[in-house]
């Protein structure tokens, strides 16, 4: 038997479109699928052709986001890059506030906050540096 993987997280976010445009431009992921979703939401799924995030807005009746309840007790999304220094570029440039950036076994990583409160931890396996503050 193959070894298991993950191929997908849904995420419950305010915008899919946003949330969709900001993954593909910090990683160069693309949209596998996009449309209407349970109880009137739209989903979009971007990523790559193994794996994606699936993000998820229900509406309500003025068209208004609504929070999912099932939301905690998540963390973070951890997503493995090359190019750490780039990708953090990358999330600067967004507007992104990157934090905790740190070097330690067996990587380098940062994380961010997207526009709903969504922390990512952005990690790089291939490039060992000293830590910054």
């Amino acid at each position: 038997m193959a070894q298991p993987m993950i191929e997908h997280v849904n995420l419950t976010v305010s915008d899919p479109g946003r949330t969709a445009t900001m993954l593909i431009d910090l990683f160069g992921w693309h949209i596998r699928w996009q449309g209407k979703a349970a109880n009137g939401g739209n989903t979009v799924h971007v990523g790559t052709d193994s794996s994606y995030l699936a993000v998820y807005a229900n509406a309500d009746s003025d068209g208004i986001a609504l929070a999912h309840a099932k939301g905690r007790p998540f963390n973070h999304v951890g997503i493995v890059v090359d190019d750490l220094d780039s990708v953090d570029a990358k999330a600067t440039a967004l507007g992104l506030h990157t934090f905790s950036h740190d070097d330690y076994e067996p990587g380098r990583r940062f994380y961010f906050f997207d526009g709903d409160g969504i922390e990512y931890e952005i990690v790089s396996y291939g490039q060992q540096h000293e830590s910054r503050p």
